[in-house]
């Protein structure tokens, strides 16, 4: 009797944990679909219309740029928090969060309030180095909300890499310098190409903290969110709807070419290659 009692909670339980993945699985591939299947028949013709083209090339050029920043700066910091023990580390901790619980507006007015009301903004823009309303004011927001994630992301990959590696490589006579890209960063690659994806895809969908920086001016700041935003603002249904299917196409295709390369990259690393 027991023993049956336990296969019926197990197999309830199997079934709850099959109902919630398939609701959820199905929820998110209805909502998506109604986008696709509705903006798939002017799809063509609106990719052709230079509104769309130049929105498309602004959010690749920005998007990469934003992204390349982060690695530059997430690479070093994560690594410093991962390893080093100082006063007051968890303090900068939590300030380094504080853009992924901040709504992103809020991110980016507080961008706008730096760069355009005080005298380090006014003195940056004297030197020809200007953010708000103009394109760098993009790559500035997106930089701003995306770093913190490339961190946490990079901080947990460090963490899992045995810091003895690198301690034995240090007594064999490398540098911490040297230990850092012949131990831990090829040992983090995955958390790292994790990272990168996860980073440009948030950057290419960024709108609240680049619509207050740098605002939304048609072929001017106009990125594919941005683009999406007017066009559906006016009533634009063709090409907001159009900008929607270009941003889930791309997303979709990038985390399946992340599924495909991390998948190869795990069998290389079981074979030690």
């Amino acid at each position: 009797m027991e023993k049956h009692r336990k296969q019926g909670q197990n197999i309830f339980f199997i079934a709850v944990l099959a109902l919630s993945i398939g609701f959820l699985a199905g929820f998110i591939l209805i909502a998506i679909s109604m986008i696709l299947v509705r903006g798939y028949p002017g799809l063509v013709s609106s990719i052709g219309s230079r509104e769309i083209q130049f929105a498309i090339k602004l959010s690749f050029e920005t998007s990469i740029i934003s992204t390349l920043l982060c690695i530059l700066v997430a690479v070093p910091v994560s690594y410093g928090m991962a390893r080093l023990n100082f006063p007051g580390k968890r303090f900068i901790n939590t300030i380094m969060d504080i853009p992924i619980a901040l709504p992103p507006i809020v991110s980016g007015v507080a961008l706008l309030l730096l760069f355009g009301t005080t005298s380090f903004g006014h003195a940056l823009a004297n030197r020809g180095i200007e953010f708000v309303f103009t394109p760098m004011g993009i790559v500035l927001a997106q930089f701003f909300v995306n770093v913190p994630y490339m961190i946490k992301v990079l901080e947990s990959t460090i963490d899992d890499v045995d810091p003895r590696l690198e301690f034995v490589a240090r007594t064999l006579g490398c540098s911490r310098l040297q230990s850092f890209f012949k131990i831990t960063l090829p040992l983090a690659r995955n958390g790292l190409m994790a990272g990168i994806v996860i980073t440009w895809a948030r950057a290419l969908g960024e709108f609240g903290a680049a619509l207050m920086l740098a605002g939304a001016t048609r072929l001017k700041t106009e990125t594919l969110p941005v683009s999406l935003f007017l066009n559906m603002s006016c009533g634009d249904l063709k090409l907001g709807l159009a900008a929607a299917s270009v941003l889930i196409i791309i997303s979709v295709m990038s985390l399946f070419a992340f599924e495909i390369m991390g998948g190869r990259q795990f069998e290389l690393s079981r074979h030690g290659i």
